[in-house]
């Protein structure tokens, strides 16, 4: 289904201030919170719609691009469709003050949307992976080694020494939560918490098993491929589902957070999606022109050089940069051509220096004065 217009989800305009987009956003969760609309099948989705559009129009930099570039402008950045963990790990502040503070917090995890028992979630591991600038303009996939809590084999990530040593949670009578009634400005209203027992899981262990104390994960390493799209930049983020932290009690996995690490390139610099080169040419290839070849990431590319070319002209090598993330095309490589003056010169070299040297043609001849309003244009260009 096609994603709404987060500004048409939270009803406020375009123009709508932080202040605006959280009021409104406040009113949507109230309405369609699952503590107030039990019998409501669609009220979990338009709280997670909403939830999803606060996150976005909430943050400056999210909300330039979306209004940018809209829903295809937020690839890369973390939006989504939004769990429950979600919403209440990044904006449980603001059901607090309203009588929901309770509801799917208090624990690693969620409410799961069949037994309505709680779900223990494993952590988040974070790491950085290093590309070079070539391996950005193609994109690559590269197999990651990494160290984490695994499931344990003994017991299968129960925790139990077998499965006569699992008894149902007495406390919450195997509902993994206990349900309490608090006074709210709306009146009394009934609020879900982990079952401190049992820690949601609706089970106790009697006799834990020895290979992983009854924590049910052990240590242990996994190799992940991760598939890098081309065009990604540094300080990048990107999140693979499940493949975190194992969680006890067979609960589930956390996710693994890929931190995208641009390394320095030798000779090229990046702004955006193009590329800038610094290339020298000799006094003779700039008096007389020559045909060189220009360095790419793709290897080479043929330039001809004019007659009378000037140090520090730009040439533009259109789509010689590198991709946009986002499929629009591809930067240019700017090149700065400089003209390479030797530090020292043989006598026959000297000779011939100094016989054109008082040359009419060798004498720096400055450019034609500008406008003013020419002058002022070139330099903000």
């Amino acid at each position: 289904m096609e994603k709404r217009d987060y500004y048409e989800v939270l009803g406020v305009s375009k123009t709508a201030t932080p202040s605006d987009i959280k009021k409104a956003y406040r009113e949507k969760a109230l309405k369609y919170h699952p503590d107030r609309n039990p019998d409501d099948a669609t009220a979990e989705e338009k709280f997670k719609e909403a939830a999803e559009a606060y996150e976005v129009l909430s943050n400056e930099e999210k909300r330039s691009r979306y209004d940018r570039l809209g829903h295809a402008g937020m690839s890369g950045f973390g939006s989504g469709h939004m769990n429950m963990e979600d919403i209440f790990s990044q904006f449980g502040s603001i059901f607090e003050d309203i009588g929901f503070g309770g509801f799917g917090r208090g624990f690693s995890g969620g409410f799961s949307s069949r037994s309505g028992r709680p779900i223990q979630k494993g952590s988040n591991i974070r790491i950085k992976v290093k590309l070079t600038l070539e391996e950005i303009a193609k994109g690559v996939e590269k197999n990651i080694k990494v160290q984490k809590f695994v499931k344990c084999n003994t017991c299968h990530g129960s925790g139990a020494k077998d499965s006569n040593a699992i008894k149902t949670c007495a406390t919450c009578n195997g509902q993994g939560y206990v349900v309490k009634t608090q006074q709210s400005i709306f009146g009394h209203m009934q609020v879900q918490s982990q079952c401190s027992a049992c820690h949601g899981s609706g089970k106790t262990i009697t006799e834990k098993c020895t290979a992983c104390s009854g924590n049910g994960v052990v240590k242990g390493e996994d190799i992940t491929s991760i598939r890098i799209p081309a065009g990604v930049s540094d300080g990048m983020q990107f999140a693979m589902r499940g493949k975190g932290n194992a969680a006890p009690n067979n609960g589930e996995n956390g996710d693994l957070l890929i931190l995208i690490q641009e390394e320095k390139h030798p000779i090229f610099e990046r702004d955006g999606n193009n590329l800038y080169l610094e290339h020298y040419i000799s006094f003779s290839q700039a008096a007389l022109g020559d045909n060189i070849e220009i360095p790419t990431l793709e290897g080479k590319a043929k330039v001809k050089i004019t007659a009378g070319t000037q140090p520090s002209t730009l040439l533009r090598l259109n789509g010689k940069g590198l991709p946009d993330i986002q499929g629009y095309g591809k930067g240019d490589l700017i090149v700065n051509i400089n003209v390479w003056v030797p530090k020292s010169l043989s006598k026959e070299e000297k000779k011939i220096v100094e016989q054109i040297a008082n040359s009419e043609n060798f004498k720096p001849q400055p450019p034609k004065q500008a406008s003013f309003f020419q002058r002022v244009k070139h330099f903000f260009e």
